[in-house]
């Protein structure tokens, strides 16, 4: 799928989680992101965070689990965590697919607390057909997760508000599909490389001056 790049300007990246006005502008960065709306992108603590906590850069990935796409950049998401030692990435469940990835999201993010998400999140990647309820609950089991537990999880606040925060800053950022990536100001659509990826962090670090 070919990418597609965006600028993050105040006008044109406003978040309905809070008034985002823009940033005073500097001769290097013209249209930088509202302070509002990288706090809700990057600091959302719903959010599961992979790399390093305290990196002083953050990429930023909406995804669906049932998107061919994003399913082919799980294995370079964790090649870039280890080429990029103070990168944090903050994943977006963000279910464009369906009643299937809505529970398939839900039911990732209520594994959380249990220490084991990346675990259900990288099988339910690389799993073969479509995320539903079966197939979910099938990668539940076979990472070692208690099935009643996390159909119990799932009904709690926090699935539910990090799946409504996600729908509300992808419509507000006029987010294309999934996957979609956001680093320092700027939003790249669709499917990458490696170099890519690390092209876009470097960005990053340049426009915010880390």
């Amino acid at each position: 799928m070919p990418t597609r790049r965006l600028v993050l300007s105040g006008a044109g990246a406003a978040c309905a989680l809070a008034a985002a006005p823009a940033l005073a502008q500097t001769p290097e960065r013209s249209n930088p992101m509202p302070a509002e709306l990288r706090e809700a992108l990057e600091r959302d603590p719903t959010a599961p965070v992979l790399g390093n906590p305290d990196g002083n850069i953050t990429l930023t990935e909406f995804f669906d689990y049932n998107c061919p796409h994003c399913r082919k950049m799980v294995g370079l998401m964790q090649q870039l965590v280890a080429a990029e030692p103070e990168l944090r990435i903050v994943y977006r469940e963000w279910p464009v697919f369906g009643p299937g990835s809505e529970f398939a999201a839900k039911a990732s993010l209520a594994s959380l607390g249990t220490g084991k998400y990346w675990q259900l999140h990288h099988a339910l990647m690389t799993m073969r057909g479509p995320a539903d309820t079966a197939s979910t609950m099938r990668e539940v089991r076979s990472v070692g997760l208690d099935e009643d537990r996390i159909r119990q999880d799932m009904l709690a606040e926090a699935p539910e508000r990090h799946i409504t925060n996600s729908f509300l800053l992808a419509d507000h950022m006029g987010l294309l599909g999934t996957p979609s990536f956001i680093c320092g100001d700027e939003l790249v659509f669709g499917e990458m490389d490696l170099s890519d990826l690390r092209a876009l962090v470097a960005r990053g670090r340049r426009t915010l001056g880390v």
